[in-house]
């Protein structure tokens, strides 16, 4: 059997146990057919094209169900369990009467009952759903596929920042058609999470909330991705390396015959990366948060990862995690396990050691406190407006006149609980760094 044949069967056993395939499953069988069966992309792409195999992207699992996106955005996953439910259930059963006839469609009964299937645990899912949106709203780049084996280092093929993660995909066995071996969701930057556009409450109307945190208002966002860590310690010193203007200040101001760089003055408030020796963070803390770092600081490692600082409004609702009316990123009731604060550990932790959040996000409070994009105004929530708001129009990192206080959100792990409400948010100038003081990025799909 030729390796043009092995992968044509490969495709064959795939579709006999399901008339859809994933865009993921797509990429990595175009993955494996590169590598596996020494074909071009070329090649396997049109083979695919003539299996009669559904791509995903091809198939709305919210139309398969009768539901519209907005239909079940921001609504609390008990209630979309429910729906989702309720609709699989009327759909199933009206297949089932019809017996084997045939489809308007072309289907078999058989395969749209394996359609409704697929769309009931994909919509259910919390991290279904996302990684689905995700393959939605922002299509796979088949640029990345090459014919270099990318889990060897010394294929060639070392660029971290273009090489795909594919695996070969798995023929799945009859009894569990999700079992295939697929690529993780693709994203911004390989570890981020979507959030959704739409609607949201912002701010607070609580009594105990501070006047700034007035009122509570709808706030409209288009979809963005946020990274579902903080930046870390590692992270952060591959930008310093690879950028000697932020350099932490040198004790020695002579290198060589040459005036060693470093960050500027203006930039810091003297205590830039107080806690690492030089350049190299403290070794048991390559996986914890960057702190000691400045908004300009963060401005600047965000653009060059090309990214962004969120917008307050874009943290609040990404910390939010889908919930509505509820103080914290997991409900109603401070609780100790799910976030690190009040000096329960007395230190950072390492990024995702508490649970995620309804989007997929972890350490949104506690752990560090979360620079933002805007500039601090008490009154700004009075006449926010409606849709993507944001306080401030300077985003430029260079400019040092800018004193103006900028947005920090989320608490940390030395502040009471009360810091770890959603709505709440504090300020800090745009020099200051402090122990408690970390970020992390965001990009927007259509950028």
């Amino acid at each position: 059997m030729s390796k043009r044949e092995e992968f044509i069967t490969v495709i064959d056993t795939l579709k006999a146990l399901s008339p859809t395939i994933t865009s993921e499953q797509r990429k990595a069988l175009l993955q494996q057919a590169v590598q596996q069966h020494s074909l071009s992309v070329e090649d396997a792409n049109e083979i695919l094209k003539t299996s009669g195999l559904i791509v995903g992207e091809r198939i709305n699992c919210f139309e398969v169900l009768g539901f519209s996106f907005e239909e079940l955005q921001n609504q609390s996953e008990k209630n979309i369990a429910t729906q989702v439910d309720a609709a699989h259930k009327k759909f199933y059963s009206e297949s089932l009467r019809a017996g084997g006839l045939p489809r308007r469609d072309g289907r078999t009964q058989e395969q749209w009952l394996t359609l409704l299937n697929q769309a009931r645990d994909t919509l259910k899912d919390p991290q279904k759903r996302q990684k689905y949106l995700t393959a939605l709203l922002f299509p796979e780049d088949l640029s990345e596929i090459s014919s270099h084996d990318t889990s060897n280092p010394e294929s060639g093929n070392q660029n971290s920042a273009t090489a795909t993660n594919a695996e070969p995909i798995s023929v799945p066995k009859p009894s569990s058609v999700d079992s295939a071996k697929v690529v993780p969701t693709p994203n911004a930057s390989g570890d981020m999470m979507l959030i959704p556009a739409g609607d949201f409450q912002m701010g607070s109307n609580d009594d105990k909330a501070d006047n700034s945190e007035k009122p509570l208002h709808t706030v409209y966002l288009d979809a963005f991705y946020m990274d579902k860590h903080l930046v870390t310690n590692a992270q952060y010193m591959e930008f310093v390396a690879a950028n000697p203007q932020w350099h932490k200040p040198s004790k020695w101001y002579e290198w060589g015959n040459k005036q060693k760089m470093s960050i500027a003055k203006r930039y810091h408030d003297g205590d830039y990366l107080k806690h690492w020796d030089e350049n190299i963070y403290p070794e048991e803390k390559a996986e914890h948060p960057v702190t000691w770092v400045s908004w300009y600081a963060a401005m600047a490692y965000s653009k060059w990862v090309g990214k962004r600082l969120p917008t307050e409004a874009e943290w609040e609702k990404a910390a939010r995690g889908g919930l509505t009316d509820q103080k914290y990123p997991w409900g109603d009731f401070a609780d100790p396990s799910m976030a690190n604060y009040d000096w329960n550990v007395g230190d950072t932790t390492p990024v995702g050691q508490y649970p995620a959040n309804g989007y997929g996000l972890y350490d949104m409070v506690g752990n560090v406190w979360e620079w933002c994009l805007d500039v601090f105004d008490a009154d700004f929530y009075m006449r926010s407006p409606y849709r993507n708001p944001i306080s401030g129009a300077n985003t430029d990192e260079s400019v040092a006149d800018d004193t103006l206080f900028r947005v920090l959100r989320g608490g940390s792990w030395l502040d009471a609980q009360q810091f770890m409400c959603s709505a709440l948010h504090y300020k800090n100038t745009p020099t200051r760094t402090l122990a408690r003081i970390g970020f992390r990025c965001v990009k927007a799909v259509t950028s």
